[in-house]
């Protein structure tokens, strides 16, 4: 029998005493991790060493805690607990490139993918919970090299002038800045510049907070200190070589980029002051246009179908064409995280990438090929089977290997799927091999997002369950039905079954025609304007001459075209885009790589942002625009395109 652990694990910093015993009873772990105490909410606890205790009552009763004895406060207070707990203190031998970490008598070696002392941290506590559950250093050696840098935690960016941007807008304290400086300190630039906030909530009177910063800065060699805040800016006097804005804003509207040629510069702000403003100005564009995934939308909306599903309902999600655009890695791992039964892929290939991406859910491939028979085995993905041809093949190529297969019943759709006379040789070949276990039975609704199609809807669902029935009674089982995808999530309650599928509505587009569904927007395409232009009367704009100005005009180029996914059809007024909350026309033809609009009487400069499709411009209507739909127009937007992914919280 495998032993039940609870994990608490204590990095975040708490108000006031009395606070963990109530999380201890709630939680009861049964191993501790103790990463680190920083100056957060020190102002509640008469010192350091107290703040300390409080959090060390989470693991009163635990069976061991694992902490790094190079903290001296922390290996302190630990040493005087009470009780049968097991102490797992580390710490690191060296640092010549190999981790060598020093835990319980031995010394066990890692290679780590990061260089800076907080990722390497962190990722002891984990090495040394693993050693402690008796993982193989192996095996601990396989998952470490798949990991990835944390977005908004330490990281580095190309920044315009030549420049490095390290990217640490997620939190400020007294010890999350000296790691920070110390992961600047070891990049390759001669100049070193740090953009800093107010440190909030350290417990520290003001004078001797900043004075404590600025001792180290100065250690740390930084040749400009930038300072936000009216903390910093009441006490510059102990900074040499030093600016001072009293807010973000201010910064911003006298930042000179210039200043940061050949530089490396480290961005570190307390939340409230929104520093990813300043990297967002100061990181190179490599491309004007982006596209935006808000994952706490993709969240709402996936609760939301989650509530429209009776008990026991499984979900698969479809993650196929790029996630719809979106990016399939991303999307695939909240999705891991909030934890759905099933993800849906076209071809092998995706299926492979989640794999190669540390994606364990079961994954459903609608397209099989002869050609994947061995990606699908190999990955451990399920193909859909859809025609008594493709069937044989995959069972002469399984011989008695097992595997889990999908059955699709083609009930009126007429693109894939068994029909009425395959049944019986369906039947025969599958219980003639019993390695091949059903993991669904399923079909496809051609109409059910138009009420108009709601009879032939029910015809198929009724056509479904009598070949359902049938193969049921042929092999003795009964497998798991869907029919229902996102459309049908919504009008069709009574035809849920086992399993539902949930495809274009995660991405915020209700494809009902009554649109009541309550979805947001996940998705927001933006370019930038390159140039603007007057245009007198009577000249031609764009290829083929075909745009015209019938006044003096005022022309935007903007930095987007056919190759991003931003169809020709948009051409000649068809399209509009916003610019400062105003919509302009398409001027003329759209180009590869650009398209001009009409600013006329738009407050338009160079640099602009252009909302192409999101909240303020829905994607329902940018289709509309050119008679096509929602899906056709994220799907197309071009993988050169950055996803660039941001959540408040998921």
């Amino acid at each position: 029998m495998q032993a039940h652990h609870e994990l608490g694990v204590f990095e975040a910093g708490i108000s006031m005493p009395g606070e963990m015993i109530h999380l201890q009873r709630i939680i009861q772990p049964t191993i501790g991790i103790f990463t680190n105490v920083g100056s957060s909410h020190d102002a509640g606890f008469k010192d350091r060493a107290q703040k300390i205790r409080e959090k060390l009552l989470l693991f009163k009763n635990s069976k061991a805690l694992i902490y790094c004895l190079d903290h001296k406060e922390i290996d302190d207070e630990v040493k005087k607990l009470s009780g049968d707990i097991r102490l797992l203190g580390w710490s690191v031998v060296n640092e010549d490139g190999t981790l060598k970490v020093s835990f319980d008598g031995s010394v066990n070696s890692f290679s780590a993918p990061f260089i800076d002392s907080a990722s390497i941290e962190n990722l002891i506590h984990c090495v040394v919970l693993m050693l402690h559950l008796g993982v193989a250093p192996t095996m601990i050696q396989e998952g470490v090299n798949n990991l990835k840098s944390v977005p908004m935690r330490l990281e580095l960016k190309q920044g315009v002038n030549q420049s490095l941007i390290i990217d640490d807008t997620y939190n400020n304290d007294l010890a999350g800045l000296q790691i920070s400086l110390d992961f600047l300190v070891g990049q390759q630039k001669q100049k070193r510049i740090l953009i800093l906030s107010d440190v909030l909530q350290s417990g520290l009177k003001d004078e001797d907070l900043v004075k404590e910063i600025a001792g180290i800065v100065s250690r740390a060699g930084i040749n400009s200190f930038i300072g936000v805040g009216s903390i910093l800016s009441a006490h510059k006097r102990f900074f040499s070589d030093a600016s001072f804005y009293p807010d973000t804003g201010s910064l911003l509207n006298n930042l000179d980029t210039e200043s940061f040629q050949n530089s490396v510069v480290l961005i570190k702000g307390a939340r409230p002051f929104r520093f990813e403003s300043i990297v967002q100005r100061l990181q190179r564009k490599v491309h004007g246009t982006v596209m935006e995934i808000d994952l706490s939308c993709v969240v709402h909306n996936l609760n939301y179908f989650k509530s429209r599903l009776q008990p026991g309902v499984k979900l698969m999600v479809m993650v196929k064409a790029f996630a719809y655009g979106s990016g399939s890695e991303e999307v695939a791992n909240l999705l891991q995280y909030h934890q759905v039964d099933y993800l849906g892929v076209a071809y092998a290939d995706e299926g492979i990438e989640l794999r190669k991406n540390r994606i364990s859910l079961p994954i459903m491939v609608m397209n099989p090929s002869e050609e994947s028979f061995p990606a699908l085995l190999e990955y451990n993905l399920e193909p859909e089977i859809y025609s008594l041809k493709i069937l044989r093949s995959f069972v002469r190529f399984l011989g008695r290997r097992p595997c889990r297969v999908h059955i699709k019943f083609d009930t009126g759709m007429h693109r894939l799927g068994f029909e009425e006379q395959d049944l019986s040789e369906l039947v025969s070949i599958l219980k003639t091999h019993p390695g091949i276990s059903i993991a669904s039975v399923f079909s496809h609704l051609a109409g059910s997002d138009e009420a108009e199609h709601d009879a032939f809807s029910k015809e198929q669902v009724a056509i479904f369950n009598e070949r359902y029935e049938q193969l049921s009674a042929g092999l003795h089982q009964r497998p798991v039905r869907h029919v229902l995808n996102s459309p049908g999530i919504l009008r069709f309650p009574q035809f849920q079954f086992e399993m539902v599928r949930l495809g274009i509505g995660l991405y915020g587009v209700d494809p009902t025609d009554e649109k009541k569904a309550d979805l947001q927007p996940v998705a927001t395409l933006k370019t930038v304007i390159s140039q603007t232009r007057k245009v007198p009367k009577g000249q031609s704009i764009g290829y083929g001459r075909k745009g015209r100005a019938t006044n003096e005009m005022t022309i935007a180029t903007i930095a987007v075209g056919y190759a991003d996914g931003f169809s020709r059809a948009f051409s000649r007024g068809v399209g509009v885009v916003l610019v400062n909350g105003k919509r302009a026309p398409v001027v003329g033809n759209v180009c590869m790589d650009m398209t001009m609009i009409d600013v006329t009487g738009i407050d338009a400069n160079e640099g602009d942002e252009v909302i192409i499709f999101g909240k303020d411009l829905p994607i329902a209507k940018v289709a509309e625009r050119i008679k096509t739909i929602p899906y056709e127009i994220l799907t197309s937007t071009s993988e050169r395109v950055k996803r660039v992914f941001h959540a408040e919280s998921i």
